[in-house]
């Protein structure tokens, strides 16, 4: 099996913006659910960033890096990592595979027009991930509640409102930082 060697442009620039994550996980700017304790941040935008520079490559590398990361600096550590790690993923392969089906490269999203589709699809999905794994992993956890008390508790259209509006965050912010301040022409898509 061939593997492509990750250009050294590339590899700066999604250690760069897994360092970003990193340090808006620290600084912690956002909104935090009173209910349930989530945060609305902006700590993925970099990494839908990284998907809009260097595909999905990036995205994956740039997530990982950033997450590993937070693990050990955030006083959320493993939990919220994990959380914003997984949930962050219906964004980045919703993307990549609306243009993988429609047979462009990520650039395509220049037009916002046609994140519509693929942005619904990843609200969707994530929301289908989003309410089990709250209830049953990081609720429990992180409240220290029994998930059936969670269920009882706290209604499941928050954490899917919460959720979704996340995913519009990342994704808005990132579009703006990537496409309108022209920062595209860094990547390699």
């Amino acid at each position: 099996m061939h593997v492509k060697k990750i250009p050294i442009r590339e590899l700066v620039m999604t250690s760069s913006l897994a360092t970003v994550s990193v340090l808006l996980q620290l600084i912690h700017i956002g909104y935090q659910s009173p209910q349930f304790g989530m945060w609305i941040d902006f700590v993925a935008c970099s990494w839908i960033i990284a998907f809009f520079l260097f595909g999905i490559r990036g995205a994956l590398l740039t997530s990982s890096i950033g997450a590993i990361i937070i693990t050990f600096f955030s006083p959320e550590t493993w939990l919220g990592a994990s959380m914003k790690w997984t949930l962050s993923l219906p964004n980045i392969l919703c993307l990549y595979s609306w243009a993988k089906i429609t047979h462009h490269k990520t650039s395509i999203y220049a037009n916002t027009k046609l994140l519509c589709f693929p942005v619904l699809c990843a609200l969707i999905l994530r929301g289908c991930f989003a309410i089990p794994l709250n209830y049953y992993y990081a609720i429990p956890i992180w409240l220290g509640i029994p998930s059936q008390q969670a269920i009882a508790v706290i209604p499941w259209y928050i954490i899917a409102v919460f959720n979704a509006l996340q995913s519009l965050v990342d994704v808005i912010l990132a579009w703006v930082i990537t496409f309108h301040f022209k920062i595209i022409n860094f990547g390699n898509t």
